[in-house]
């Protein structure tokens, strides 16, 4: 995949498609290698495959950053957790993975609210679903989720009064996701990692088809 010619929209839709149950790298992979990028384009393709082949090592070091900046604020840092959360529903995976756990679980206690719990039914046309597949946690769409655990979040940040605080810590923590994206230079395994997620969104898109 020549990360040169991806744009920005591209790689945030493939960020929120795809799997972010798989576990981060290894500490010695990630605190590698690191070199100066050559030119404006070699930086700008070494920084789009880092931040996808690292995406769960920067998603843990951005929490990590933040939960540093919260020791003294516990209701601050339950606020992060929610924003997280908010964050994380917007991955089609991690919406689809955790909707699945939460109505497995209720089906031990409750099968009749499980069974309220399955998403609706879309409607197939010629093999083809009649309208875009929406993404629904526990029978709900996406966006109640996002919206009601972001709301509550913010007021979380309000009144903790550690609005500035994790303003400080979420650029510290981007601060260093994009340095440590810019200047680690991408092995063997990312570029082999680009071309297996090429092949599957290559061959969902023929399967769709």
């Amino acid at each position: 995949m020549d990360w040169g010619n991806v744009t920005a929209e591209d790689l945030i839709d493939a960020l929120r498609e795809v799997d972010w149950s798989s576990p981060p790298r290894p500490i010695s992979e990630f605190f590698s290698r690191f070199t100066i990028p050559r030119s404006s384009s070699k930086w700008n393709s070494r920084l789009k495959c880092n931040l996808y082949y690292y995406r769960t090592n920067y998603f843990i070091m951005i929490v990590f950053i933040l939960a540093l900046g919260f020791l003294r604020r516990p209701l601050a840092i339950v606020a992060a957790f929610l924003t997280a959360l908010s964050i994380a529903f917007l991955n089609d995976s991690f919406a689809g993975t955790f909707s699945e756990k939460v109505t497995r679980t209720v089906r031990q206690f409750s099968p009749h609210m499980a069974a309220k719990m399955r998403p609706p039914l879309t409607p197939v046309i010629r093999g083809r679903p009649s309208a875009k597949r929406t993404i629904y946690i526990c029978g709900r769409p996406r966006w109640v989720f996002v919206l009601v655990f972001s709301s509550v979040s913010f007021i979380l940040w309000f009144i903790s009064c550690g609005l500035l605080t994790v303003l400080w810590s979420l650029a510290f923590g981007l601060l260093a996701t994009l340095l440590h994206a810019s200047f680690r230079t991408p092995n063997l395994k990312a570029r082999l990692n680009t071309f297996r997620e090429e092949f599957r969104a290559v061959w969902r898109n023929y399967s769709e088809l």
